[in-house]
């Protein structure tokens, strides 16, 4: 009993070392759900090892800037790292990794805003009590997160989670930035308030604090779902837009065949009736390229294509290739919603490579691309092949990646070092490069999973 009392007594004294000691390992607690928030609401998919390596390292980086950088200076330091950890441990990219700061940044917030102060009142202690007294500092925290356990598991439960798109346009880029910032900013100064004045504020104050934060929270979300719906809207506009134009150009080819079938039918009649199987072979070769082109423009169709920013993409190059005079043979057979990568990043390699395809197919006396989408089950990997014609015989394959390096005049040789530097971060991604004496190639390779 003597002992109980002894414990207890030291449990209800001030004792800075204690704090330390049994406070160690609710670092790793609260970057356990820190993370269970940002996973849960913008539905992050990762592996245990690196949910493992957050914990690790973001609980040790706190309890280090806890000891070396006064309060609540070291809640700057904390969101600058977890900001990295989120960005650099789950890949994810510079917005979505700024939300995933500042979401459980706000919710810890509005929880410490509604609770602290009423815990200070109910006990009547002072904030330096609570923060230096062990049962008063432990019995807090255990609150705290009772509450943002109940939180996590509504999120679960009723399957709340925010759509953020990889691919933003530039203005609404610069204005989701600016206003998760701007609330980075407040969170902080919310904390300095509450570090210097929660022992004179007033419940009531507590309280439309509290209900201020929430309604900024709220008017938070509101706006990136707006944005984010205003982003896919103009995007299926842009996709419809493609899709009428390869519809229309699909029914002018479908009903000038219909207008030439009588012709066609009688040419072949008068090679065949003459047995001149060389001008037979020649008039079939060219019926063949138009049909080829006709089915090229079937291809491109979003139902087929689909994903709407890999579909914008390949009808616009298809079309700007078209207008150059490129024979462009397309083969898609894939489900784009298969591929282990980015959309982002996607479009980006794609992109690129197809240019790099266009510019010099467009150099040559036969100006062809293949363009082929297409699964090796096999080898548990998704392939896009692009083959061109090129002109310049001597090109080097593996100096083309070199930064600075090209081939072209007035070009800054940073795009196929750009595909470098994404096959250097993704490791599903490679990128197999080969010429022979007609077709210049680049294999994408996707594997399902690391290789």
């Amino acid at each position: 009993m003597e002992m109980l009392n002894n414990i207890w007594d030291v449990l209800c004294a001030e004792n800075a070392k204690l704090i330390s000691f049994l406070l160690f390992p609710l670092y790793f607690i609260e970057a356990f759900f820190i993370m269970m928030l940002f996973l849960s609401l913008l539905n992050i998919k990762c592996s245990n090892k690196q949910k493992l390596l957050y914990i690790i390292l973001s609980a040790l980086c706190s309890i280090i800037t806890t000891m070396f950088i006064p309060s609540p200076f070291n809640v700057i330091c904390n969101y600058i790292i977890v900001f990295a950890l989120i960005y650099y441990i789950f890949k994810q990219d510079f917005i979505k990794s700024l939300i995933a700061l500042f979401l459980p940044a706000l919710i810890f917030g509005l929880v410490n805003v509604l609770i602290l102060n009423i815990y200070i009142k109910v006990l009547n202690i002072s904030y330096e009590q609570a923060s230096s007294i062990p049962i008063f500092r432990l019995s807090y925290l255990l609150i705290v997160y009772a509450v943002i356990s109940l939180i996590i598991y509504i999120l679960k439960h009723k399957k709340f989670e925010i759509k953020i798109l990889e691919d933003f346009d530039k203005k609404s880029k610069k204005v989701i930035i600016l206003n998760f910032s701007v609330g980075l900013f407040t969170i902080i100064l919310q904390a300095i308030i509450l570090f210097y004045y929660i022992d004179f504020a007033e419940l009531y104050i507590t309280f439309s604090n509290f209900i201020v934060l929430f309604a900024y929270f709220c008017i938070n979300l509101y706006s990136l779902n707006k944005i984010t719906k205003l982003t896919i809207t103009t995007r299926e506009l842009k996709t419809s837009e493609a899709y009428n134009k390869s519809i229309t150009v699909l029914y002018d080819n479908v009903k000038g065949f219909k207008h030439d079938f009588d012709n066609i039918v009688s040419s072949i009649g008068g090679y065949v009736e003459t047995n001149d199987m060389k001008g037979l072979k020649e008039y079939y070769h060219s019926l063949r390229d138009d049909c080829q082109k006709t089915n090229n423009i079937a291809t491109l169709n979003p139902n087929i294509i689909n994903n709407p920013a890999i579909y914008s993409l390949l009808s616009s190059k298809y079309h700007k290739a078209d207008e150059l005079g490129i024979k462009i043979n397309l083969e898609f057979f894939v489900d784009l919603n298969e591929f282990n990568i980015k959309s982002y990043e996607f479009s980006r390699i794609l992109g690129i490579l197809l240019d790099n395809a266009i510019e010099a197919a467009s150099e040559c006396e036969e100006k062809i691309i293949n363009i082929q989408f297409r699964n090796e089950y096999n080898r548990n990997r998704n392939l896009v092949i692009i083959s061109n014609t090129y002109k310049d015989k001597s090109i080097n394959t593996e100096e083309i990646f070199e930064k600075g390096k090209s081939g072209k005049e007035n070009h800054s040789g940073l795009g196929l070092w750009e595909i470098r530097q994404y096959m250097k971060k993704n490791e599903n991604l490679n990128l197999y490069t080969k010429k022979d004496d007609k077709y210049f190639s680049q294999q994408l390779e996707i594997y399902n999973n690391k290789k």
